[in-house]
Parts: C-alpha cells; structure tokens; sequence
C-alpha cells in the first residue's frame, strides 16, 4: 500500500468553482424554469431544449440535469488526494483518518435521510439521495485513495463488470410481468427491449435488493417500488464514479506533463465507449439505477469539464469570473442544506413582508422564476456572508 505525498498541496481552485457551478444549477430548480420551458414549449424549439435539459431523462438517455448528481459523486473522488495531503501534512495518524473518514460517512447518509424526512410524519428511511450515496460508497474510497493509481482502474474495472454481470444474468421481466404494481405502466414508452431489458425499470435486481432491504426500516407503509426507479444498490456503481474522480484527482496532483491531455483522451475515451455500450444495447446508460454504460459515459463527461474548468482557471490564470461559483464551491454542504430546508421560509417572509403578489410583478406565469430568483439571490448572500468570515461547513 502507498502513502499520498505528506506535503500540503495547494488547493485547486477550479474544483471550488466546478463544485459551485454544479450547486447553483442544481438549487436553481426553485426557479422552475422547466415548468415554464414547458408551458412555452409547445412551437419553440428553444424552449423544449431549455425543458430538456433541466429535467430528468425518463429512463435512457442523457441530459444536463442528469449530469449534476455524477459530477458531484465525481468531484468527491477529486478532492480526496488533496485531503489526504493536508491531513498527512499536519501529521494526522492513520487511526486518525479512519476515523474521520467513517465519520464523514455516517454523517452524509444521517444528513441524506434527515433531508428527505422533512414533512414526513417519520423518519424517511431513504437511500439514493448524493449524500447518501456517497456516503455509502466513501469508505471504500478512502481505503482506495492509499492505493496506486492502477489498483484504482482495476478496482474501478472489477466493479463496473461485476455490477454488469449481476443485471445481465438476472431474469428478464417477461410478457406477463406485473408493471402496475411496481409503478410502471404496461404501455409506458420508455421500456427497454431485447438484452438492454435486463435494465428496465423496477423490475431489476437492485429493485428487488431494495424491496427487502428499505423494508427492515420502520415505514409509514411497506415500500412496494421507487416511483422514479432510483436504488440504494446504485452506491456499488457509483463508487466507480468517486474512483473516476479519485484517478483525476491524482493527475492533477501528480508531476506528470500534460495533465489537461492526459484528462482531455480519457474524457473523450469515457464518452466513446459509454455511448458505444448503450448503442449496441450491451449497457444502456441509465442514470436512475447507475448502470455500467451511464458510468463510463459520465465519467468522461465530469473528466472532461474538470480538463476545461482546469486549464482555464488553474493553467491559463483567467480568475476573474471565478468569484460567485467559488464562494458557494466552498460551502457547497450549507448551499445545499439550506436548499432543502429554507427556501419556502425565505419566499414566504418575503410575502408577509413585502405583500402577497411582490413575486407576480411580470404575471404569474413568471412569479415561480422571480422568487426561485430572489430566494437563490438571498442563499448566495449567505454563503458570501460565510465566505468573508471564513466561515465553511464540512465534513
């Protein structure tokens, strides 16, 4: 086993600003601007790629909005070197580490589940939330990140083909299968055919994995089917994501030359074979139950905006339009909170105060726009707030 280089490396500013981008246009779906694009759609092709690509594929297929939760698991791996580096540099021990490491875990999947409990009369046993996910799967990222960087692909490799090989062996859903009963209509247009049918919707192992598991939980009602096809079981999968991410991290890190080209081929390289695999129907990519082709693709996808995101900033010196994603980058934990559980606090002070229509100025088609506007306004002031104070949230 090695040992990351025990000097504290400097930290990677297009990181912050990849991780703020990724925040602000996740926390940027308050603004319903899908629902919108969909209500002006209807003749405009503008408007339905707007609609498309701020929302969720309905099963296979791609878009930007699908993007953020990979990039996030992605960026997770990036950032463990430069953790590891400034914790062996302050002289942390090993037991230290682990410790630590473990307790950042428990503490994403508690945050993860919490979240999701908001307005439930329970606590909401859930597990395919980021937090969550990445909290199940950073232990063994972290054991990985004291590993050479050819033990990562192998293990990364290992997972991939293992997590291929149990949706492929499973029984395909037959003729008489009862999609009714697992949310799915019988008729729905999305369906996968002929071999990438091993990967439709609940009616996979990880849907059946989740049947039994979400079920030893206490429940308000006996978990029967994820409504979006969305799996606890999608952590084994991703983790190849964190460790695409643990392998560009390291590039990064490294005294290697050309470290923009090196990412730039692997980038491209994800997205050729991601797109080939779901082309020939051997690994459809499909981002709500994580498969193998959607892994790949996505992981030269994340690989190549952190190869653009790194030249420009961190190579090239252009900085100067860095400053907003930077500050919510470094509280990307509390911009996220604070997304989940204040916003309709702030959008409704804001109506006791300023008046009932103050988000109807433009009509109320644009009033979602405007509040979703001013509310994410308001979270960024926090977080510059936090920002000046050197005040940061993490784990």
């Amino acid at each position: 086993m090695t040992t990351p280089t025990n000097t504290a490396p400097p930290r990677l500013l297009s990181l912050d600003v990849y991780r703020g981008a990724t925040m602000l246009f996740m926390t940027s779906d308050m603004m319903g601007i899908a629902r919108l694009a969909r209500q002006w759609g209807t003749d405009s092709g503008f408007w339905r790629f707007i609609e498309f690509q701020t929302s969720h594929v309905q099963w296979s297929g791609w878009s930007a909005w699908d993007m953020i939760q990979p990039s996030f698991m992605f960026m997770a791996g990036v950032a463990l070197p430069w953790s590891l580096g400034s914790r062996l540099a302050r002289g942390d021990k090993p037991l230290h580490l682990w410790l630590h490491a473990l307790w950042r875990s428990f503490l994403l999947i508690a945050i993860g589940i919490f979240l999701r409990s908001v307005g439930k009369p329970q606590t909401y046993f859930t597990f395919e939330d980021v937090l969550t996910q990445i909290g199940l799967g950073y232990p063994f990222l972290f054991a990985l990140g004291f590993t050479k960087p050819r033990v990562q692909a192998m293990a990364a490799a290992a997972i991939l083909l293992g997590y291929w090989a149990l949706f492929a062996l499973f029984p395909a859903p037959g003729p008489d299968y009862p999609w009714t009963a697992v949310g799915v209509p019988a008729d729905w247009p999305y369906h996968l055919h002929g071999f990438a049918a091993h990967w439709d919707k609940n009616s996979n192992p990880a849907h059946f994995a989740d049947v039994w598991f979400l079920n030893l939980f206490p429940r308000e009602k006996p978990f029967l089917f994820n409504s979006g096809g969305y799996m606890t079981l999608n952590f084994v999968p991703s983790l190849a994501t964190m460790i695409f991410g643990l392998l560009a991290g390291g590039v990064l890190r490294s005294g290697v030359p050309d470290k923009v080209r090196k990412l730039a081929i692997y980038g491209i390289a994800g997205l050729a074979l991601g797109w080939l695999l779901d082309a020939v129907g051997v690994a459809p990519m499909v981002k709500r139950i994580w498969t193998p082709g959607w892994t790949i693709f996505a992981g030269g996808f994340t690989t190549l905006v952190l190869a653009g995101l790194y030249w420009m900033i961190d190579v090239r010196g252009w900085r100067g339009w860095t400053f907003p994603f930077v500050v919510v980058g470094m509280n990307s934990i509390a911009m996220y909170v604070m997304g989940h559980l204040i916003d309709g606090f702030i959008a409704q002070s804001l109506r006791i105060h300023l008046g009932q229509g103050v988000f109807s100025v433009f009509g109320p088609q644009l009033a979602p726009v405007l509040q979703g506007g001013v509310v994410l306004t308001i979270l960024w002031l926090i977080c510059l707030w936090m920002y000046r104070r050197k005040i940061f949230l993490r784990l």
